[in-house]
């Protein structure tokens, strides 16, 4: 009787906290309302991330897609035309987004402010491209730097939010200050595949030798050409790295 009795009280205590939750959040979106990462308008629905009408409207990457890099195919090829030409550092990437369907929310994810935006993308990265992460075994996620420079100005580093909101969900380690940018470089948006690997070149640095991984992801808003990861890449290889992998949110043209 005292056992079913104590399993009564225990169910209750937990509806209670789960109301409290529920209360809480209530509260906290009241207060601090959440942008929704689609149409950036104030999300309605208490608890939630996104609007309900928004879901769906960024499109996930399916296959096929490039086996190296996760670019969206359209033939038959097991690599996209970028990867059949150049040899990258990188083993394999994933993207979780069709480029189209999500430039908009990741400007504003790195420009305007959104760091609410990451717990959403996190999330989405976990359900999508968890097989692909789990697959690698990673030692730890680690998100490409941004220059102090930069950091102050901006305020933060999407891709170190994106890797923290990814790693709690996976029980990921990140190191967030593993891998530096000790070159402020100039944006790389306009510049050709050329001119990115060379305004890359020895822009990133690894001050710290006391952890030794074998398997790391590198984490990053978006893959373009694949410049900055094949440069991430090949410092972290030269630090006793044996495998490099990534994922971004989508692959395609540069915001």
């Amino acid at each position: 009787m005292r056992t079913g009795k104590n399993l009564k009280m225990r169910a209750g205590k937990i509806e209670r906290t789960g109301a409290a939750e529920r209360a809480y959040r209530g509260i906290l979106q009241l207060l601090f309302p959440l942008r929704c990462p689609v149409c950036d308008g104030i999300v309605r629905q208490a608890g939630e991330k996104v609007c309900v009408e928004c879901l769906g409207r960024l499109k996930l990457l399916t296959p096929p897609w490039c086996m190296k890099c996760g670019k969206k195919l359209s033939g038959e090829d097991e690599y996209c035309t970028d990867c059949r030409r150049r040899e990258h550092v990188f083993l394999r990437g994933r993207g979780l987004y069709e480029y189209e369907s999500a430039a908009l929310s990741i400007y504003r994810f790195k420009y305007s402010g959104r760091r609410e935006y990451a717990d959403y993308f996190g999330e989405q990265m976990a359900e999508y491209l968890g097989d692909f992460i789990r697959s690698v075994e990673p030692d730890a996620l680690i998100p490409i730097p941004l220059h102090r420079k930069r950091r102050t100005q901006r305020g933060y580093n999407q891709a170190e939010l994106l890797s923290r909101a990814l790693g709690d969900r996976m029980g990921i380690p990140v190191y967030g200050d593993y891998l530096v940018r000790q070159k402020n470089t100039a944006p790389l948006k306009y510049e050709n595949p050329e001119e990115r690997q060379n305004n890359l070149k020895k822009a990133f640095n690894i001050p710290r030798n006391d952890v030794k991984l074998k398997r790391a992801i590198v984490v990053d808003d978006i893959y373009t050409t694949g410049s900055t990861m094949d440069e991430a890449a090949r410092v972290l290889k030269g630090a006793g790295v044996r495998e490099v992998y990534f994922v971004t949110l989508p692959c395609g043209a540069g915001v």
